[in-house]
């Protein structure tokens, strides 16, 4: 088995075949270069992003079978050096292979906000995320606060921020209405 905290440089494809060898219970991610542990879930997490998956799932079976939700495992590779474990993920377009690890076309991508990657969770990968050509939709969740935000780019490029606790959040594209996340 392979040394579980790399300390020095990989590229992404050298870090998705590192961590592929690595426990199940054990997740990383390659932030320009360096490894990240990522911390065991709490339960509060762990239940946010079953919500959020289960929406997104519901969603994407009313459009039709083009889309699917990924939960966390599958990784997004924003470029030779930065691999990003989100905790949810939807992408539209022809199924994917079951042995594939990398997506590289997400529409939407969901982080649950954790207290170890809070900084990271929404600052770096709000600029990383839309550096990806598909991406549409970035929801960071903050279970805590009972707090969703939503970042979205328009068709013209341009991206708009707002902070929902309550109500319906629709994501067009691909055309999915979200229930209320916080009961």
């Amino acid at each position: 088995m392979s040394d579980p905290v790399r300390r020095d440089r990989m590229t992404a494809d050298q870090f998705i075949a590192w961590a592929i060898e690595q426990p199940q219970t054990e997740h990383f991610e390659l932030v320009a270069g360096e490894v990240v542990a990522m911390a065991p879930e709490r339960v509060g997490h762990v239940r946010a992003k079953q919500r959020i998956y289960t929406l997104l799932s519901r969603g994407a079976e009313r459009l039709g079978g083009h889309c699917e939700v990924l939960m966390d495992g599958a990784v997004v590779v924003v470029d030779e050096a930065t691999v990003y474990e989100p905790d949810a993920m939807l992408r539209c377009g022809p199924a994917l292979p079951d042995d594939a690890v990398k997506i590289t076309d997400p529409m939407i991508v969901v982080e649950v906000i954790s207290r170890s990657l809070r900084a990271l969770d929404s600052g770096l990968k709000f600029t990383d995320y839309f550096r990806i050509p598909s991406l549409r939709h970035y929801l960071v969740v903050r279970p805590e606060a009972r707090v969703l935000i939503h970042h979205a780019r328009g068709a013209d490029g341009s991206i708009t921020s707002r902070v929902l606790s309550t109500g319906p959040l629709v994501l067009d594209p691909p055309g999915i209405e979200l229930a209320t996340l916080f009961d």
